[in-house]
């Protein structure tokens, strides 16, 4: 091994000082790949409706091109898992992911459109997954809520990501949006530049395959649950912003998504530190009823209450239930769980809009109330977790 290699390796492999370094770290990768490089897309749909004549069948597709990518990048974690351990896949990742955003203004031509959203959605899963690998593997041990503001990175993202809708709206195009959201995920690159990836990992074969069998039926269950919550999350991730447009005004729409990254942002966190009373996995079944309920609200009432407290409640869990999900998958020693889980979170983002596309001719309520469904089905398959699932004292 060379120097340069050798640097190379002590670079990648390097502990922070802190556990707060890598919570900065990793919220700083997640604002950038999901709350902003994902999800500036909710709060700017309304507008590329309005400006660049982009119509609500044209808008679910191109969900599903970023899905399709981030279903690829969720199974690039899975079939080259040295990828979730390198420093320069997550940084060439986020500098891919920035270019995407650039690019958005730059054409109005649907299918160069979904190519960039699909490249983004590989970009992201790939950030994603090295994040919180990183992040279970250097905070194992820690105190619970040290993970969940990591997962508040997302929270943070998704505020920002609104705020700038609703400044620029009022000054200039949806163009310009994308730009916005281009300079704040470079900002979030530069800040997350320096995570230190996932080590190798060291426990025995016979002991990885012993540890499989063991928690093979109750992955399974989390592994539906988890797929479910990716479809009825991501019918409400994409449309919510629309849905209360028509219904409660612009302005309502995109400060609805401001108060689901203000929510979202101290509830990973809290659900965490519940963890250390409760059983996971019946607080994953209480997340995922309320998150159904919230999805539901502006289906069944009209008005700007509604709107303002069903992006409360769903900013308010769907953090949680993510962290809580794969937390719980860490714990039951699954191989390459956080990246099993994610490839079935996006292949449900994938059915996600393709389910509700027929219904979408008559508004979105329609569609808000069959996400609904899907999330109390998973509160269902996650309630077989709660039978003989025991927490650990200490928390990963």
């Amino acid at each position: 091994m060379n120097a340069v290699d050798s640097a190379g390796e002590l670079t990648a492999f390097r502990t922070p000082t802190s556990p707060w370094v890598t919570v900065g770290q990793v919220g700083a990768a997640l604002a950038a790949s999901m709350g902003i490089g994902r999800f500036v897309y909710t709060p700017v749909l309304p507008l590329m409706e309005a400006q660049a004549g982009l119509t609500p069948s044209a808008g679910a597709a191109l969900a599903t091109a970023n899905y399709l990518g981030y279903l690829v990048g969720a199974l690039a974690g899975i079939v080259l898992p040295v990828l979730v351990r390198s420093v320069a896949a997550m940084r060439v990742s986020l500098l891919i992911l920035t270019a995407t955003l650039a690019l958005m203004p730059v054409t109005s031509n649907e299918t160069a459109w979904a190519v960039l959203r699909c490249v983004a959605g590989a970009t992201s899963a790939m950030v994603f997954v090295i994040a919180v690998s990183a992040m279970h593997s250097t905070l194992s041990g820690h105190a619970a809520h040290l993970s969940g503001w990591a997962f508040g990175g997302i929270g943070a993202g998704i505020a920002l990501s609104g705020l700038v809708v609703l400044v620029v709206r009022s000054m200039s195009t949806w163009g310009s949006v994308w730009w916005a959201a281009a300079l704040l995920t470079l900002i979030c690159t530069l800040a997350a530049w320096t995570l230190t990836p996932e080590r190798a990992p060291t426990a025995p074969a016979a002991e990885r395959r012993r540890s499989r069998e063991q928690g093979h039926r109750r992955f399974s269950a989390l592994f539906i649950s988890y797929s479910l919550e990716g479809v009825g999350y991501i019918i409400a991730g994409t449309f919510l912003v629309a849905a209360i447009d028509r219904t409660a005004g612009s302005f309502a729409g995109s400060g609805a998504w401001v108060i689901v990254g203000l929510a979202a942002l101290p509830s990973a966190p809290l659900w965490a530190s519940l963890g250390r009373r409760w059983s996971r996995p019946i607080l994953l079944v209480i997340a995922l009823v309320v998150q159904a309920a919230g999805i539901a609200l502006p289906a069944v009432a009209d008005g700007i209450w509604p709107a303002l407290i069903s992006a409360f409640l769903f900013g308010g869990t769907f953090l949680g239930i993510s962290q809580m999900s794969l937390t719980i998958g860490a714990h039951l020693q699954f191989p390459r769980a956080v990246a099993i889980l994610t490839t079935g979170y996006s292949l449900g983002q994938i059915a996600g809009p393709l389910i509700v596309t027929p219904l979408l001719s008559d508004g979105y309520h329609l569609a808000l109330l069959v996400a609904s469904g899907i999330v109390l089905a998973a509160a269902l398959a996650a309630a077989s977790l709660t039978i003989r699932f025991r927490q650990r004292a200490t928390v990963e």
